[in-house]
C-alpha cells in the first residue's frame, strides 16, 4: 500500500470521526438532547461555541505538540480524546456534565488535523499531496452523512450513538497508531508564524466563514423543526444530505488547481450563503431545505479546503501551522457564532438570524488570498481543513 494511500485511508475515517461524529452530531441531536435536558435556544449556544473554543485551544497544542513529538502520537491522541468526550456525553447527567463533554470532545478535532497536515507533507510525493489532503478533508462530510442514517435506524436515541461514536473513535486510535509516520511539522518548526498579508486575509476570511456555518452546524436541527415542524427522522434526513453534498469537497484541491483560489473562494461562499438560507428561511419547503443542505455541506468542505491550501501556501515550510491558522480562525468564528445565532433566534426570530448570517458568509470574500508563494510549492495538510474539519 503506498504512503499516499495508507495515510489518506487512516486520514479519512480519523476525520469522519473527529469532524463528523464529535464536533458536528451535537447539532444533529440537538433536539433530543434540548427534551431530554432542558437547555433552550441560548444554553444551547453557549455549549455549541464552547466546543469549538475547546477546539481552537487544542489546535494550537496540536501544531506545536506535531512539531515535536510527531503526527503518530498526536493524531492517536486526537482518537483517544474524541473517544472520552463522546463517551462523556453519552453518559451525561446534567447541562453541566454535557457542556464538558461537548468541549473534550470537539476539541479532538484540533487535535487531529495538524498531525495529517505534517503526515502528507512528511511521506507522500508532491504531486500527490493536494489531492490525498482532499480526500482526508472529505472525511468530514463521510461522518455527518453517516450520522445522519445513524440517527434515523435508532430513532433519536442520542445517548446510544454517542456511545457507539466513542468506540469508533477507539478503533481509529489503533490504525493510527499501525498506519501513520512519525512526521513533524517542518523544518523551520517553532516561534511564532511570520504575519504577512495572505495570513492576515485568511485570518478575516476564516472568521467570517466559520461564524456563519454555525447557522446550520450548531442549530440546523432546531432550524428545520421550528421552520417546518421536522422531528427526528427529518433531522437525519437532513444531515445525510449535509454529509453527501461535504464529498465534493474532495475536489477543491482540482478546483483550485484549474480557476485558483479567489475564484473558487467566491464562488463557494455565495453557495453557502444560499444554503443557510434554503434551509432557514421560513418560506422554505422540505425539497428545498434538503438541497440547501447538500449545498451548505459542499460549500463549508470545499471552502475549508481552500483555507488549507491558503495556509499551506502562506507557510510551505510549516504545513502543520499554515492549517491550523485557518483551521483555528475557523473555530473562532465558530465561537463567536454559536452563541451570537442563539441569542437572535431566541431574541429576534429564525428570519432575521438567518439573513444575518448568510450576510457574514458573502462578507468573507471581501478578503483575496493573493500569491504567498507559487501554487506548485502548496503542500499536505488535512483534516478541517483541504480541510482537516472542519473547523
Amino acid at each position: 500500500m503506498t504512503p499516499a494511500l495508507r495515510i489518506g485511508a487512516t486520514g479519512f475515517g480519523l476525520i469522519a470521526v473527529c469532524y463528523g461524529f464529535a464536533r458536528f452530531a451535537f447539532g444533529l441531536f440537538l433536539p433530543q438532547i434540548d427534551g431530554d435536558l432542558g437547555l433552550g435556544p441560548s444554553l444551547s449556544g453557549v455549549i455549541s461555541g464552547g466546543a469549538f473554543a475547546g477546539y481552537c485551544v487544542a489546535i494550537v497544542a496540536s501544531a506545536v505538540l506535531t512539531e515535536r513529538l510527531g503526527a503518530r502520537a498526536v493524531a492517536v491522541g486526537a482518537a483517544l480524546v474524541a473517544a472520552a468526550g463522546m463517551a462523556g456525553i453519552a453518559v451525561a447527567p446534567s447541562p453541566l456534565i454535557l457542556a464538558a463533554a461537548v468541549v473534550v470532545a470537539g476539541s479532538s478535532t484540533g487535535l487531529a488535523s495538524p498531525p495529517m497536515a505534517a503526515a502528507v507533507a512528511g511521506a507522500v510525493r508532491e504531486g500527490r499531496q493536494d489531492l490525498t489532503n482532499t480526500v482526508i478533508n472529505a472525511g468530514t462530510s463521510a461522518g455527518v452523512a453517516l450520522s445522519g442514517p445513524i440517527a434515523l435506524a435508532i430513532a433519536g436515541q442520542w445517548r446510544l450513538a454517542f456511545g457507539a461514536f466513542a468506540a469508533m473513535a477507539v478503533v481509529l486510535a489503533i490504525a493510527a497508531a499501525v498506519s501513520l509516520p512519525a512526521a513533524r511539522g517542518g523544518e523551520g518548526a517553532g516561534g511564532l508564524p511570520p504575519i504577512s498579508g495572505p495570513v492576515l486575509r485568511l485570518v478575516a476570511a476564516s472568521f467570517l466563514m466559520g461564524a456563519a456555518s454555525t447557522a446550520l452546524w450548531s442549530f440546523g436541527g432546531q432550524l428545520v423543526s421550528q421552520q417546518l415542524g421536522w422531528g427526528p427522522t427529518g433531522t437525519g434526513i437532513l444531515w445525510t444530505c449535509i454529509g453527501a453534498g461535504g464529498i465534493a469537497g474532495a475536489f477543491a484541491g482540482t478546483l483550485v488547481r484549474r480557476f485558483d483560489l479567489d475564484p473558487v473562494h467566491w464562488t463557494f461562499l455565495g453557495l453557502m450563503s444560499a444554503g443557510i438560507l434554503a434551509v432557514g428561511s421560513g418560506l422554505a419547503t422540505p425539497a428545498l431545505a434538503l438541497a440547501g443542505g447538500a449545498l451548505f455541506g459542499a460549500a463549508y468542505v470545499m471552502l475549508t479546503g481552500v483555507y488549507l491550501i491558503w495556509g499551506v501556501r502562506a507557510l510551505p515550510d510549516r504545513p502543520a501551522t499554515g492549517l491550523m491558522i485557518g483551521f483555528l480562525t475557523i473555530a473562532v468564528g465558530q465561537t463567536a457564532g454559536a452563541p451570537l445565532f442563539g441569542m437572535l433566534l431566541s431574541g429576534q426570530g429564525a428570519s432575521t438570524a438567518v439573513i444575518s448570517f448568510a450576510i457574514f458568509a458573502l462578507l468573507a470574500g471581501i478578503f483575496r488570498s493573493g500569491r504567498a508563494v507559487a501554487p506548485s510549492v502548496a503542500a499536505g495538510g488535512c483534516g478541517n481543513a483541504d480541510q482537516p474539519a472542519g473547523t
